[in-house]
């Protein structure tokens, strides 16, 4: 069949919710990153066979968001587009999608990526308060729409985040977070570990600051248009472990270790790639940044979700048939401090090895390879993109080294985890 190809992308800076990018909606974040892919690639708009962007949040007004960035984008409406979600992963899915389906023989060129504004998941009214102004829309008369107001209490009146509804998990019961303290003990994982894990984020993302503004397509966003976005706004530059060590635990108040400062930010972006058939680009005179090599999905318990890249990586390697002395970088996503740090240290467990049956596909990651301009913690995580973002990251990077392969993983809400190698 040959090889998979990725053969651009581009991304949008990363913005902490309720700042730079907050005005603007998840399709619009994808439209422009979209449009400037194929502005980039010069490729005619009608060699798409099919448009997936993988989206978290799912906004009410874009149903289908991935057909309505296509046609945004300029597009043909001849071509189709479908949606993907797999919480964190939804931007990975997104890509082995397209690659899938090229393998399959359904297609030969794709436009993959993912998309997630934070700061516009909506607040839900109260079910009481719901069926009260949905009686008062019925009501006829004065009285009758005065019995429905009536009802009202302030109890009615409080809402739910969204933001907060999707971080918890239905089926264990845990935020995010929480699983990551789970993590946190059952490893052994110091509060100090944390901080300086998060510390090494910061300070790797400003001086990769400039290797980063390559992924990057500036945005003049609303209301004033009058600067451009060029940069992630995560990364602090004078950040210190004594700054990180005030901040207080905020999952488990009384003894927990993970607090703000050592998570993932919570995040506005979108990113994209151009993926076709190595045949294609060479038809379409496209020179790829690098090929898919493999990819998988697995599953682990809900309440342990961070674990998900400890099970990942050894699957797809053995799956690609390789060994982890193979790859020359890796991007693990630093949804936690405590929860890259578990994987790292299962990785290099014998225990864990022989208890999942991993021989000849763990062992101990040299830091130096890992998230080497940054990640989460620095740069944020909006969580529909942040898988597209990882893969976008790792060819730029490769191709800057002249390295030959790499591999991307992250933990997945829900108790998953995924994970690619990319070659060039």
């Amino acid at each position: 069949m040959g090889r998979v190809a990725v053969i651009n992308g581009i991304r949008t800076p990363f913005c902490k919710i309720g700042t730079d990018l907050k005005d603007l909606a998840a399709q619009e974040l994808g439209r422009i990153v979209t449009r400037e892919l194929l502005e980039r690639t010069v490729i005619d708009p009608s060699t798409i066979d099919e448009v997936i962007f993988g989206n978290v949040s799912q906004p009410a007004d874009a149903a289908n968001i991935s057909r309505v960035i296509a046609l945004l984008s300029g597009i043909p409406q001849t071509v189709p587009a479908y949606t993907v979600h797999r919480n964190c992963a939804s931007g990975i899915e997104s890509v082995v999608q397209a690659a899938i389906k090229i393998q399959a023989g359904q297609g030969r060129c794709y436009v993959a990526g993912g998309t997630e504004s934070m700061s516009n998941i909506p607040f839900y009214l109260t079910k009481e308060l719901k069926e009260i102004l949905t009686n008062l829309s019925k009501a006829k008369t004065f009285l009758q729409k005065w019995q429905a107001l009536s009802q009202i209490r302030m109890t009615h009146l409080k809402p739910h985040s969204g933001l907060e509804m999707g971080l918890t998990d239905p089926v264990c019961g845990l935020i995010m977070g929480s699983t990551a303290e789970v993590l946190a003990r059952e490893f052994d994982i110091t509060r100090q570990q944390q901080d300086d894990f998060a510390l090494e984020s910061h300070q790797r993302a400003i001086r990769g600051r400039t290797a980063l503004r390559e992924e990057i397509v500036p945005v003049i966003a609303p209301p004033r248009y009058k600067s451009a976005m060029e940069h992630d706004n995560g990364p602090r530059e004078g950040q210190t472990k004594e700054a990180l060590q005030k901040l207080k635990p905020y999952f488990d108040r009384h003894s927990g270790t993970v607090t703000v400062g050592n998570s993932s930010q919570v995040t506005d972006g979108a990113a994209v790639l151009l993926v076709a058939s190595e045949q294609r680009a060479k038809e379409l005179n496209l020179k790829p940044l690098g090929f898919i090599r493999a990819y998988v999905f697995v599953g682990v318990e809900p309440h342990r979700m961070g674990i998900g890249p400890a099970h990942a990586i050894p699957q797809v390697l053995k799956k690609a048939g390789m060994h982890l002395r193979d790859i020359q970088a890796i991007e693990i996503n630093e949804a936690f401090a405590a929860q890259v740090l578990a994987c790292l240290k299962a990785l290099a467990s014998d225990g864990f090895t022989k208890q999942f049956g991993y021989e000849g596909y763990t062992g101990t990651i040299d830091p130096a390879i890992l998230n080497v301009n940054g990640g989460a913690i620095a740069l944020g995580h909006p969580v529909g993109t942040t898988g597209t973002r990882l893969i976008l990251t790792m060819l730029k990077h490769m191709q800057r080294h002249n390295l030959n392969t790499g591999l991307v993983s992250l933990c997945v809400g829900g108790g998953q985890g995924a994970a690619v190698i990319l070659e060039r």
